[in-house]
């Protein structure tokens, strides 16, 4: 026997359940996990002017509540497997917020959703709580959604090309968790761009600090010491304070029951944000199946369908609470267990973002740590996804990832006409007829936030051209057409809801937005997929397949 595995097994009941390594690891869970909460906030906050107060009081601490739940059944399974194996080197697996989930949530579903009550007349108070109510429904659907899934996860896994589901993730990670990000990072560039750099020195090219000090918590220090320097010295920079007390309190709010009162009244809204939210949900269970492959490549052998159950159970247990972002397993299990980690850092991490979001000291990290400062993790993160989906994808489906981006692109253009238009003092149909048609026509292929199963259904059925599969191409795009019809993918009204072909076109002519969108309406769409699926089934019958490599290079796995 080796004797370094011969050293890392103790009797029964003598585990190692702490280690030195789980410092670095416990800083670099927590940071992550408070980052995707500044993320969450400053996006409804400063993004969507959503009462500071009301974020912090009602969607936080049910968000943290979820990590807590996590990180602790995870930290049992950790010392479970110890205990089980005799073996004291078992590290636990990461529980955390999904960040793609996060501007998912808040982007596509909250924060819109918060606007339109806005502008039928609600107070803001009224109008958070109308969107909160529709984060939390969608919460729930995602972690029942999860549940249902984790006795099938393997044949889920088999159903969909890697490709299909890590591209819809790439074009995520790239344009909205890297670019949109950095655009506060070019905020305050002096702070930004060192927390930045000393991030991808220590997190992306893996540099080691004097001592073995954590880079993520080095960065944050730094950022934080430059920025308030600079504004010492009149260098200026953002400002860091919303209109919130700050005061220490034990808030874990219960809505249940106001919430099934709202949900029976407005169904039909959580309805047409499930083309949003499922995908982000399926990307998380097959990102499970594919962190508890790698933690068992590192050692570690952990039940698949047990890691997807605590998943969606803890999903769950935040939306019971009021929160609005999912959990899923971090992807860094053995990274963390190549620092020496073993269970404590998901224990100190399950306790410090649990109490920081139920006991209110998360409100002082939000108002003090600027937004330039933490999240250069979060573009760390974007890379880390990025590179990883190209990593864990044959090279032959690499052309099939970057498909997936373009939807998520035109999303990007979007978010900049969105930012311009208001500015201009102009309504649609008051702009030229070609500035109309460009508008409409890259928001239709956006279609709101459904851009990301559109992402999928593309990424897919060039991964099964590419692999010799004509069917199942031509089944995907024929369920892209049927999603299309019905305004779950490419909708060309800008609420994107879920409707019948006919009320859209209604819809279209009287928000004068009919001829900006000719050619591009519900029928439309469904008629171009439709005849994509029958040529691609024509090509199967009279083409040749082409030769599928026996081997191709595929790296590491990604959540």
């Amino acid at each position: 026997m080796d004797p370094s595995a011969d050293a890392m097994i103790k009797p029964p009941g003598r585990f190692g359940w702490a280690a030195r390594g789980d410092i670095n690891a416990f800083f670099g869970l927590m940071l992550d996990n408070v980052g995707g909460m500044i993320l969450m906030a400053s996006l409804l906050v400063d993004g969507f002017r959503f009462p500071a107060g009301f974020v912090l009081t009602k969607m936080i601490p049910g968000t943290a509540a979820g990590v807590l739940f996590g990180d602790l059944i995870f930290t049992l399974m950790g010392l479970r497997l110890a205990r089980r194996t005799g073996r004291t080197d078992v590290t636990a697996m990461p529980l955390g917020l999904d960040t793609p989930s996060t501007f998912g949530a808040v982007l596509f579903i909250i924060g819109p959703s918060f606007v339109e009550a806005t502008r039928r007349g609600l107070e803001p108070e009224a109008a958070a709580q109308h969107a909160w109510f529709l984060g939390l429904s969608i919460l729930l659907a995602s972690g029942l959604f999860k549940l249902a899934c984790a006795p099938f996860s393997g044949w889920i896994r088999t159903l969909i090309p890697r490709a299909g589901l890590l591209g819809s993730l790439t074009a995520i990670a790239l344009v909205l968790i890297s670019f949109l990000p950095f655009l506060d990072i070019a905020g305050a560039p002096i702070a930004g761009m060192v927390a930045m750099v000393v991030v991808l020195t220590t997190l992306t090219a893996r540099w080691k600090l004097p001592r073995e000090f954590p880079g993520a918590l080095a960065a944050v220090l730094i950022g934080c010491l430059v920025f308030y320097l600079g504004r010492l010295l009149g260098w200026g920079g953002e400002s860091v304070n919303h209109p919130h007390p700050l005061t220490l309190r034990a808030s874990l709010p219960l809505p249940i029951e106001d919430w099934w009162g709202w949900f029976l009244r407005s169904w039909p809204e959580v309805l047409s944000a499930l083309p949003v939210a499922i995908p982000l949900a399926l990307a998380t269970v097959i990102g499970g199946i594919d962190c508890t492959e790698s933690a068992s490549a590192a050692g570690d052998d952990y039940s698949t369908s047990q890691i997807i159950g605590v998943e969606g159970l803890a999903t769950i247990f935040a939306g019971l609470f009021g929160g609005v972002i999912q959990t899923t397993p971090y992807i860094g299990q053995p990274a963390y267990k190549a620092m020496g980690a073993r269970s404590a850092y998901t224990l100190a991490t399950a306790l410090f973002v649990g109490a920081a979001g139920i006991f209110g000291f998360f409100d002082i990290i939000f108002l003090v740590i600027p937004k330039a400062v933490i999240f250069p993790i979060l573009l760390f993160i974007g890379l880390e996804i990025t590179a990883q989906s190209f990593q864990a994808t044959p090279v032959r489906h690499f052309p099939a990832v970057a498909l997936a981006c373009v939807p998520a692109l035109a999303y990007l253009a979007v978010l900049a006409v969105n930012q311009v238009l208001p500015a201009l003092g102009k309504p649609f149909d008051a702009m030229p007829a070609e500035v109309q048609r460009w508008v409409q026509t890259v928001a239709v292929i956006a279609g709101g936030g459904t851009f990301i199963l559109t992402s999928l259904l593309w990424a897919t059925t060039l991964a099964h051209l590419i692999d010799g599969r004509i069917r199942p191409a031509a089944s995907a795009m024929a369920l892209a057409g049927l999603l299309s019809l019905f305004g779950l993918i490419h909708s060309p009204l800008p609420s994107s809801p879920i409707a019948m072909p006919g009320w859209v076109v209604e819809q279209l002519r009287a928000q004068g937005r009919y001829d900006a969108t000719a050619n591009q309406t519900p029928y439309h769409w469904a008629v171009a997929y439709l005849l994509c699926a029958v040529i691609l089934r024509t090509i199967g019958k009279m083409g040749t397949p082409p030769t599928v490599p026996r081997e191709d290079a595929i790296g590491s796995s990604i959540p």
